[in-house]
């Protein structure tokens, strides 16, 4: 297979692309592909850049592999609820699509079903989440420091690392490695957030603490911003 270029937001770089055999449910809605550099040695892998963060703390590339990969969900599949996590690709299909795969939206309620498809992504975008996710952990103070190998492949992606830059994309706290230890009721301090709650890619998504997550909502930041400064002017007068 002739390699492409692995479009991402700052730079370009030439990967593998071979396909890998995969299996389970959506296994045919896309091809699934290795994103090791062009002309790499040994096997192929899709997400060779989690294996270090997976060696020293599994739990932060699950949730790295998981929120890319996947919608949010309840913690019970109802139809009320509707299906705890499923890829976001697979929101892509058609409704007659997904009816072939199990999933009936139609007996979904409305909220639901939009909230399924507003967490829709292409294939492609969930990788350079998944890459951007994994650039930004490393560069959150406390973190652990990656082999070369990954460092340079995150830097070719998203730039030279700047250790303690990542922040918090909702109130700019910068955000600590240790966050990710805490939790509350069951929920980790840190979550997945986006700057448009609508749009899954490399440009929209970031980390943010869990507080500023549930805050912003629905909005997206330019409006949550504008929501509190008009709280703030009104309180001021």
């Amino acid at each position: 297979m002739k390699s492409q270029k692995f479009k991402v937001r700052f730079n370009y770089m030439e990967v593998c692309l071979k396909p890998l055999s995969t299996t389970g449910k959506f296994s045919k809605v896309v091809q699934r592909k290795c994103f090791l550099p062009k002309d790499h040695s040994g096997k192929c892998s899709e997400f060779h850049f989690l294996s270090h963060l997976h060696t020293v703390k599994s739990s932060v590339s699950n949730k790295i592999r998981r929120d890319s990969t996947h919608t949010t969900g309840a913690a019970w599949k109802s139809s009320d609820a509707g299906p705890n996590r499923i890829f976001r690709w697979a929101m892509l299909l058609s409704d007659e699509e997904l009816l072939e795969y199990g999933l009936d939206m139609s007996a979904l309620k409305p909220g639901v079903q939009l909230k399924l498809r507003e967490k829709a992504a292409d294939y492609d975008s969930c990788i350079e989440v998944a890459i951007k996710l994994t650039y930004l952990t490393y560069n959150m103070a406390g973190a652990p420091t990656p082999p070369d190998e990954i460092k340079n492949y995150l830097e070719a992606h998203h730039g030279s690392f700047d250790l303690g830059s990542t922040k918090c994309e909702i109130c700019q706290e910068p955000l600590n490695f240790a966050l990710f230890n805490e939790a509350k009721v069951g929920r980790a301090a840190i979550e997945t957030c986006h700057l448009n709650p609508r749009i899954h890619n490399a440009q929209n998504v970031g980390f943010g603490h869990r507080e500023c997550n549930i805050a912003q909502g629905n909005k997206t930041l330019e409006e949550f911003y504008a929501w509190i400064d008009g709280i703030l002017k009104r309180a001021s007068l």
